[in-house]
């Protein structure tokens, strides 16, 4: 995987796996004190990071995301663990992409990524304006598609609901609302008025972290 790591001379760091066919610009303009270490690009699990200098450490995952932070091992203790539009068994037909979704994705192209991003992962007209789209090519994208798959099988055994708490949104076309509701139960806030991608509604880190949104 890539990281890119926001420097702000603190001891204290927050972990955003991102989803699937990100980078870092999504979520650049997200404010905190803290440290942030960004993590795209999931054709392999490699983290190589020193986190040994942190006192408090968090972590948030969104989307594919969710999937990959929960197969990861730590050696580190992990203060909060938040879970956003996304669910462990990220291949499951129920409780993750459904055959239908996974075709969507697979079938984004240079001519319909544009329709795609605004009828799936954003819900205003200020949500769009306020869009900052991944910079990666659409082969990066189907390779890491690729990737993801043999991970999730080659790993399945080691899937686990590892989140403290997890936040959808209530018209997420993505992942199935009903079935996060069934397996989040009471730990799972849901956001009203939401497509796929909350992070263009959010300003700072810790309204995911405090579930202040």
């Amino acid at each position: 995987m890539k990281k890119y790591l926001i420097n702000n001379s603190s001891d204290t760091l927050i972990i955003l796996f991102t989803g699937w066919g990100c980078d870092e610009y999504g979520f650049r303009h997200l404010k905190t004190n803290s440290d942030v270490l960004i993590l795209y690009d999931y054709t392999d699990l490699i983290m190589d990071f020193d986190f040994s200098k942190y006192k408090k450490i968090d972590l948030i995952a969104f989307s594919a995301g969710v999937f990959v932070a929960s197969i990861m091992k730590y050696d580190f203790k992990i203060e909060k663990k938040i879970a956003m539009d996304g669910n462990p068994y990220l291949f499951d037909e129920k409780l993750g992409l459904s055959k239908e979704i996974q075709d969507v994705l697979k079938n984004i192209t240079e001519e319909n990524a544009e329709s795609f991003a605004r009828n799936y992962l954003v819900k205003t007209n200020e949500e769009w304006e306020n869009f900052h789209p991944s910079k990666r090519t659409l082969e990066s994208c189907r390779e890491e598609f690729d990737s993801l798959r043999k991970i999730y099988n080659n790993n399945f055994k080691d899937i686990k609901n590892i989140y403290d708490c997890a936040i959808v949104g209530e018209e997420d076309p993505i992942f199935n609302v009903n079935s996060q509701k069934e397996f989040y139960g009471k730990n799972l806030k849901i956001i009203k008025q939401a497509k796929h991608n909350l992070f263009f509604r959010i300003k700072e880190y810790e309204q995911i972290l405090n579930l202040d949104m």
